[in-house]
């Protein structure tokens, strides 16, 4: 499947098919598990894979899909974005993340589609 051919709504769904329901969001600097409301630190956090996207109009608008796993099994997304819109507080959490924590080699499970 070739990165751009899907966007970011199809992966997710097809990432919550595959079991990664949670959606995160930073607070006060840390990741927020947006309906636990469980918090994490950077060393609490794995991200298995990434996702880049480009602005359909701006390819200087870009996203980052992050698929994530946390030390208390909560999987899910974050969507973050890149451009003059972009929210830095993601873009300095995951900067912080060690390096053992980023694996971007899961592999989603091909989509009937493809």
């Amino acid at each position: 499947m070739k990165e751009n051919s899907k966007n970011e709504l199809d992966y997710i769904r097809r990432y919550e098919a595959a079991g990664f329901t949670d959606q995160f969001q930073i607070v006060d600097d840390q990741l927020q598990n947006i309906k636990s409301k469980n918090k994490y630190n950077p060393q609490d956090v794995t991200i298995l894979k990434e996702h880049r996207y480009e602005g359909m109009t701006n390819p200087s608008d870009m996203s980052l899909l992050y698929v994530i796993e946390t030390t208390d099994g909560s999987k899910g997304t974050l969507l973050a974005s890149y451009g003059a819109n972009a929210d830095n507080s993601i873009h300095n959490f995951m900067n912080l993340i060690p390096e053992d924590n980023v694996r971007d080699d899961f592999m989603l499970p091909p989509d009937h589609k493809d």
